[in-house]
Parts: structure tokens; sequence; C-alpha cells
């Protein structure tokens, strides 16, 4: 199977252009802030505890989160995939012209912005008059945080699919050699016009791993996730719906990491092992932490009051996230 002349740019309009990676990361914000907004409207998936935001609080978060998917997936990929290139020029790493996310990265960048977004809202809403306990703090604080990832994690599938889409698009990130029927010849001509006349991935047909993540990372993870939350229950027991993202996503990546051609400028490392199964295992570790942590006795709480919501939308009134 030949691979179709996709056009990785949708329009281009004098310098400006509109390309289907920079479309895949708008829509999957967008297709995730809309779920989380409809994840706290169901509070029997809560209960007994309550959301740990409300809409107007995921409005903010969202903004946090965005950059640091976009900041950490950069950051990511340049210390990851691109050392030479960082050692050479510093300054690569803002560059995002040229290219270049990692998942691994973005995900540690989303980490560090609901930490902090979760830290911003505890400091500032906390009794002025008391000394901090950074004990309590701690705990507060990544008790909070792993309600909000809780939140997050079941919108990740959303970006997920339709970046892996957008790699099948660009023609990148493609699978190893293989005989299987579907195997594709990632070779066209705007492939080539973009590589100097060659195509890199040659003219052997590969499995497409990037449609593969797709299926598994977005669709199949995304239904997982929705049985956690609806059917079995899970969002009560604070990390759960984490730790299961983790472990799922990294058990995955595991996987594809198998018939997905490592990065072309990387070295070889023991054992067969890439680079991103070597960042999936700590995933994995993390999950499995997260869902022993999950089985603490659950709290009853109630939701954080939205200012801008009718009062027959609020179910319970409460305090604002801290």
């Amino acid at each position: 199977m030949h691979f179709p002349n996709f056009n990785p740019v949708l329009i281009a309009i004098g310098p400006f252009a509109i390309r289907w990676y920079a479309l895949a990361y708008i829509a999957g914000i967008l297709a995730g802030w809309r779920y989380a907004h409809y994840l706290i409207t169901q509070p029997k998936i809560w209960a007994p505890r309550a959301a740990p935001l409300n809409k107007l609080q995921i409005d903010d978060l969202v903004l946090w989160i965005t950059l640091g998917v976009i900041l950490g997936g950069r950051m990511g990929y340049v210390l990851f995939y691109g050392q030479d290139t960082f050692t050479k020029d510093p300054w690569e790493v803002f560059k995002v012209w040229h290219g270049g996310m990692s998942f691994h990265g973005g995900m540690t960048g989303v980490i560090i912005a609901i930490i902090a977004y979760v830290f911003t809202a505890w400091f500032t809403g906390r009794d002025k008059s008391q000394p901090i306990a950074l004990r309590s703090m701690v705990g507060q604080v990544f008790d909070k945080a792993a309600g909000v990832g809780d939140l997050v994690g079941p919108c990740v599938p959303f970006g997920l699919f339709f970046g892996r889409i957008a790699n099948f698009i660009n023609g990148e990130l493609w699978g190893r050699t293989t005989h299987v029927p579907w195997g594709v010849i990632f070779c066209s001509d705007n492939l080539r016009k973009a590589n100097g006349g060659d195509c890199p991935a040659g003219l052997e047909p590969r499995h497409p791993s990037q449609l593969y993540e797709a299926t598994l990372e977005g669709i199949v993870l995304f239904i997982i996730l929705r049985l956690a939350t609806h059917r079995f229950q899970l969002l009560p027991r604070r990390g759960a719906v984490t730790g299961l993202f983790l472990v799922c996503y990294g058990l995955f990546r595991l996987m594809l990491e198998t018939v997905r051609n490592p990065d072309l400028n990387m070295p070889s490392y023991p054992f067969g092992l890439t680079m991103g199964m070597m960042l999936s295992i700590p995933m994995l570790l993390a999950g499995a932490g997260l869902l022993w942590y999950a089985r603490r006795p659950i709290e009853i709480e109630v939701a954080p009051v939205d200012p801008v919501a009718p009062a027959a939308e609020t179910p319970a009134a409460g305090t604002p996230a801290a």
C-alpha cells in the first residue's frame, strides 16, 4: 500500500500556514475541555465526593495545561530525542516551528501545570493567620492534584487520537518494516519534496504504527477510562483514574514500541530497549503507586461553587478549590 500524497499544510496564505498537526493540538484541547465540563455535571460518578473543580476553574486550568503541553512537549523532545541539536544550539528548544514534540515531555509539563495550579489555589485560599505546615501542605496539594488528574486523565485520549492521526498525515513516526498486507510504503511526492528528494522511510512496506497508536492510545484508552469513571465508579478514589491512565498508556506504548521504528538519530540501547520504552517504565511504576494510594478510605465532600452557573445547576455549596 502506497502512502497517500497528503499535504501536511491544510491552508497556506503567503508565509502563514495552517498545518494539520497544529489543528490536532487545537482539536484535542477543545475536545478535552468540553469533556471535562461534561464530567463535572455528572454528580453520580463522583459521589460521595464532589468534582474537584467547577466550570470556571476548568477554564482557568486549560491555559495552564496548554502551556504545559507545548513547553513540556517541546523541551522533552529536545532533551530526549534531540540531545545533539540542543548541545549545538540551546535555543533550538524554543524553535517550535522546526517540529518535534514528545508525549512524555508534554505529560510531564501537564503534571507540573496541575501541581502549580493546585498549589496556587491552595496558597491563595489558605488561612493567612496560620503558619504553613509543610507536611500538611504537601498532603493536601498532592491529594487535590490527584483529584484534578482524575478529571484530566479521561480527556487526554482525544489529544492522543488527533495527534497520532496528524503524525500519519505528516508521514512521520512510521513503524518497522513488515510483510503484513496493510504495510504502508511511506513515500510520496510531498515527502520527497520535504526531504530533499528522498523518502526517509525508504521504499519497503512498514507498519502504520501511527494508526495503531491512534487506536490504542486514543480509542481503546478512552473506552477503558470511560468504563472506569461511569461503570466501575473509580472517580471517588483519588488517584485511581490517573493511575489507570498511566498504567494503560505505559503498557500500550511498550507494546507499540516493538513495531514503531526508533528515531533515526537515536543510539542503540541494550536489551532492545528504545527511548519510548525507557520513558514509559516510570509511568507504569507511578501509575501503580497511584492505584495503591487510591485504596484509602473515601471522604465525603461538597462541590466547589461555580460563580457563573445558575443556582439550580449547583448541586451543593462549598468553597473554591484549594
